[in-house]
């Protein structure tokens, strides 16, 4: 096995560490997911969101952190999936905006900050099941 660069052996721990993260979310929801839903989309009562809109929304959360979570700890359509992550992070930061939940924008700018960093640092990218440097360059395609 080929030895790791530190910027690889980075990469590596905050692509898996992150991908698990947005996973252990995303299950541990699905278990209670429609009291999971009700809840967030009963926190927009009283906003500029209609709740219809906040409860189609939270039925989905739990898959999206799921699939991608469990995308990127795999290494899998990096690229694509760090991005995916970075648009579903800013419609939280949407949403817990339209609620002033300022402790909560907080957090998710953090994990946007990661994001952003893997991003940045696809160069890196190892221990992937898409090592190959399509998926890592400054291109954004839609091909496979």
């Amino acid at each position: 096995m080929q030895q790791l660069t530190n910027d690889e052996l980075a990469f590596f721990i905050a692509r898996i560490t992150i991908g698990i993260n947005f996973f252990i979310h995303g299950a541990v929801r699905l278990p209670k997911l429609s009291q999971f839903a009700e809840g967030v989309a009963g926190s927009f009562e009283g906003t500029l969101l209609p709740t219809v809109i906040a409860l189609g929304f939270a039925y989905l959360i739990p898959f999206v952190e799921v699939i991608l979570g469990f995308l990127l700890f795999l290494g899998l359509k990096t690229r694509k999936v760090a991005a995916g992550l970075g648009i579903f992070i800013a419609f939280l930061i949407l949403g817990s905006g339209i609620r002033e939940d300022w402790g909560a924008v907080g957090t998710q700018m953090v994990y946007a900050i990661f994001i952003f960093l893997l991003i940045k640092n696809l160069h890196s990218n190892a221990i992937a099941l898409d090592i190959n440097k399509k998926n890592t360059t400054n291109e954004f395609t839609t091909e496979g």
